[in-house]
């Protein structure tokens, strides 16, 4: 056998299946009117379902610093005109209705503190609340049916028991010797002043359908929640806080006294598994005006404080339960059926809940600290209740709600597991400085409207025939009728109908006897009897007639009695079918519905998925357009470069052939030149060796014409092809020394960079650039004017000589509007002295002083050497010989 697990409680019976039908919960709102005028407000009615929500001035709700307006809807939404009247009629009415019918409701104010809440629910003097309309509609309806006091009784466990009406006599005999307390009266001269014309009589309200075969008696208690703890507020001991010490001999210590705080009850389940407080004071009532003066002792006990926000701001949640018992007639419809099981009790729960409040904002200190925070913990819960039970209701998921974790859920989960109706009403303020908590009950008010509550069944039918009470009470009226019609009016005792009864015979004659002789007395007496026995006899023949007609009318009765019932007993037959039918169509219905929920759930995760699929589709598109884009501008981007660079080919292919068709022709020039140069030294040689083998002859002049043609020289013997150009003219004239340009030197505008660190190395041959812009640093406004750069670098040779270098490149214009610089070529300048001979060339002795026999002899005029780069050539530095004569000092 296997035992249960050690610390776990045992499986508690299945509970009666509630009804697949569910109302959602009815919230509906009501707007408190502003205290002052000139107060700012954040609260607009829309309609009669709707409101909006503005933040006021100097508080941003949005991050981008904007003014967020909020819409919420409610079943109803109340206005500051609407009076508690009209309110009672769409809350309250209903759920009273429910009550005299059988059926259990839950009504209570939520709101932040200071927001009309307790006179939503109490109301004033000529402005009844919530809670007097309902006694007063209650008592309105079941006024004539009511049972006298003790025949419904309570018992410790949260039932009803019945009592016959002999034991219900010696109960209200016994309580009236045991507690001689003050009967309440019910005039309204007497009543409280606080409490006094709660309710004008024009606005008395009375519901219809009341079932009149059966009797009803109110039981009211009304309890407290302070700081997680239940406090009957009914409870007369509350009243003795003080009471003496007891030292060990037993007398008292008169000195020393000490507080009783009250007692607090306890949460308990029934064996319906229905929530109740244990011990709580249940109080009979009769009346309206009684319940609302127990109802206003009660108050005087709750607790309330002084705020900075309220001045009578409730500490505790307040509950007044009015607990409704009905019993059906007997079959006669004159007394009560004495039958526990019979016995139906529904109860109304109304319940002001207290104020959400931040400590902040009201100034508590101590004691209202920890209130407050128990009054916030305790809204939190049933806050946290509320959403996980919409959580279960619409993904279909089992999560357990917290009811046990504070006594207002705890006390009322039956309500929320489908044991009656449930109604709230948001009490709210408009004005500025609640807009944060009037956000928060807004939302919780929202989110409260889509929790649905299982509708409660209704009351079955125990198949009385109905009417039964209003036939008793037609039967006794025709039965006096007929008495008084045979001798006046009959009574319900029995004594009284025998004096009734005499009284209508013949009056007996005198009866004395004076006379032994008399003949006259007797004899009349006699006659006077047998007229009394005649009378009688005649009456008691009436009677015998009428009770067999009375006989044979019940048995007709009777008869028709049995034929219905058995005509009832088939109707039930077919009506257990049918309910059988309508069960079984329940659960499919429900089975169906979960299922709907379900498909619905996955419904929603498939359409917030393909919300999300559709968002990554429409970012991928516009990313693969923007990439395409990007591509399509590289690809024009491309093709215009492969323009510019194909133009810059071109370009290049043409400098360069200009370039090599000028270098030929150069060097052509060049090879000329040195070969006009040998020829001039052959010739000045050949003189000089002709004048030495004639001396005395006088200096032949200088030959300025060409050689004879009958000996050419070995140079002109060469191709005519060397030769592009026309042969210079042989001078002896000195050619004055210029500066040598550089080759790269063009059309374009040139940026002409030289750092302030070069060094001036003063030689002769020097780059010049025509059409320049000479800067030590570039600069964007320097760049944005040329076409073309040059920076002149210095750095040191392998020789120990200085090498000048002049980087060269393009002035490119940048996509951001910039300047940027593309280097083409490399040209190297060297500064270089050419190596002179051991001796100068003696010259001969017979020469003139002009000094034409030594021009070609001295080693500075032969050694007028340049140096250059040719423009754009990749080669190292050629030597160009300018054949420059140094023009010597007079």
């Amino acid at each position: 056998m296997n035992r249960q697990a050690k610390g776990r409680t045992p499986r508690r019976p299945p509970r009666n299946p509630p009804s697949s039908q569910k109302d959602p919960v009815g919230v509906y709102c009501r707007v408190r009117p502003l205290g002052v005028e000139d107060e700012e407000c954040c609260i607009d009615v829309i309609s009669s379902t709707t409101i909006q929500l503005h933040a006021p001035e100097g508080f941003k709700t949005n991050r981008n610093g904007e003014y967020k307006e909020t819409q919420y809807s409610f079943k109803k939404v109340f206005g500051i005109s609407i009076s508690q009247i009209e309110l009672f009629e769409h809350v309250a009415k209903p759920l009273v209705e429910d009550l005299i019918h059988g059926k259990n409701g839950l009504l209570f104010t939520y709101g932040v503190t200071g927001s009309g809440k307790t006179f939503t629910m109490t109301g004033s003097p000529g402005q009844g609340g919530l809670l007097p309309r309902s006694l007063d509609m209650i008592f309105n309806s079941i006024g004539p049916y009511q049972t006298k006091r003790y025949v419904f009784k309570t018992d410790d466990k949260n039932g009803m028991e019945i009592q016959n009406e002999v034991d219900a006599l010696l109960e209200r005999q016994r309580r009236e010797n045991n507690l001689p307390a003050p009967k309440t009266t019910s005039s309204r001269q007497k009543l409280d002043p606080e409490i006094a014309d709660m309710i004008q009589p024009e606005e008395a309200y009375k519901t219809d359908g009341v079932d009149e075969d059966s009797s009803y008696s109110v039981f009211v208690s009304y309890v407290e929640i302070y700081n997680n703890y239940i406090y009957d507020l009914l409870e007369e001991t509350q009243e003795d806080v003080i009471k003496p010490k007891w030292n060990g001999g037993g007398t008292p210590v008169r000195q020393n006294t000490e507080f009783i705080p009250p007692q607090s009850k306890i949460l308990r389940e029934d064996q319906n598994h229905n929530m109740y407080v244990a011990g709580c004071m249940e109080v009979e009532v009769k009346s309206a005006e009684e319940t609302f003066q127990v109802f206003w002792r009660g108050q005087k006990k709750r607790k309330v404080a002084n705020t900075r926000l309220n001045r009578e701001s409730s500490r505790s949640h307040s509950v007044f339960i009015i607990k409704l018992a009905q019993a059906p007639l007997d079959a006669d419809g004159d007394n009560i059926l004495q039958d526990k099981n019979q016995v139906t009790v529904s109860q109304l729960c109304l319940v002001d809940l207290a104020g959400s409040e931040r400590t902040g904002r009201t100034g508590a200190e101590g004691t209202r600290i920890r209130e407050a925070g128990n009054i916030n913990q305790s809204l939190l819960n049933l806050r946290t209740c509320m959403e996980v039970l919409r959580e279960n209701q619409m993904c279909g998921t089992n999560r357990m709600v917290p009811y046990r974790d504070s006594k207002v859920t705890h006390l009322f989960k039956n309500y929320f597991d489908g044991e009656g109706k449930v109604r709230m009403v948001v009490n709210v303020n408009p004005k500025a400085d609640d807009y944060e908590e009037t956000l928060l009950v807004m939302r919780f008010a929202e989110m409260t409207q889509e929790v649905e509550v299982a509708r409660p069944a209704d009351k079955p039918i125990w198949g009385f025939t109905p009417g039964r009470r209003n036939r008793n009470q037609a039967f006794k009226d025709e039965l006096s009728r007929k008495l008084e019609e045979r001798g006046g009016p009959i009574e319900r005792d029995l004594s009284s109908a025998l004096n009734h009864l005499v009284s209508s015979l013949p009056p007996l004659p005198s009866s004395e006897v004076t006379d032994p002789h008399d003949e006259i007395t007797l004899p009349r007496l006699i006659e006077a009897l047998q007229n009394r026995h005649r009378i009688r006899q005649m009456m008691i023949e009436e009677y015998n007639k009428a009770a067999i007609m009375m006989k044979s009318t019940l048995q007709n009765m009777d008869s028709n009695l049995i034929s219905k019932d058995t005509f009832i007993h088939e109707l039930n037959g077919k009506l257990m079918e049918k309910d059988k039918v309508v069960q079984s169509n329940k659960a499919e219905i429900e089975r169906l519905e979960k299922k709907n929920k379900l498909l619905e759930h996955k419904f929603d995760i498939l359409q917030k998925t393909t919300k999300t699929y559709e968002v990554d589709k429409r970012s991928l598109q516009q990313e693969l357009e923007t990439r395409e884009q990007r591509l399509q501008r590289e690809l024009n981007e491309k093709r215009r470069m492969e323009q510019r660079l194909h133009g810059v080919v071109s370009d290049t292919q043409h400098k360069w052939e200009k370039e090599c068709e000028r270098r030929v022709n150069a060097k052509q020039m060049e090879m000329q030149n040195k070969l006009w140069v040998k020829d001039e030294k052959l010739k000045q040689l050949k003189a000089i060796v002709t004048e030495g083998k004639t001396p005395g002859r006088p200096d032949p002049p200088p030959r300025q014409t060409q050689p004879p043609p009958q000996r050419p020289s070995r140079d002109e013997r060469l191709p005519a092809k060397r030769s592009a150009s026309p042969s210079p003219i042989p001078t002896t004239t000195p050619v004055r020394p210029m500066h040598r340009r550089s080759h790269s030197a063009g059309g374009e505008k040139w940026v002409d960079h030289k750092p302030a660190s070069s060094l001036d190395l003063g030689t002769v041959m020097q780059p010049v650039i025509p059409n320049a812009i000479q800067v030590s640093t570039p600069s964007e406004k320097a760049l944005s004017k040329c076409d073309r750069y040059v920076l002149t670098h210095q750095e040191i040779a392998s020789d120990g000589e200085i090498r000048t270098k002049l980087i060269k490149g393009d002035v490119l214009k940048t996509r951001g509007g910039g300047q940027s610089v593309q280097f083409t070529d490399i040209e190297t300048l060297k500064q270089q002295l050419a190596a002179a001979p051991g001796r100068k060339r003696k010259s001969s002795e017979g020469t003139s002083g002009d000094g034409s026999d030594g021009v070609w002899t001295d080693v500075e005029t032969r050694c007028a050497v340049g140096m250059g780069m040719r423009a754009g050539s990749n080669m190292g530095p050629g030597l160009e010989h300018q054949g420059i004569t140094k023009r010597r000092k007079p």
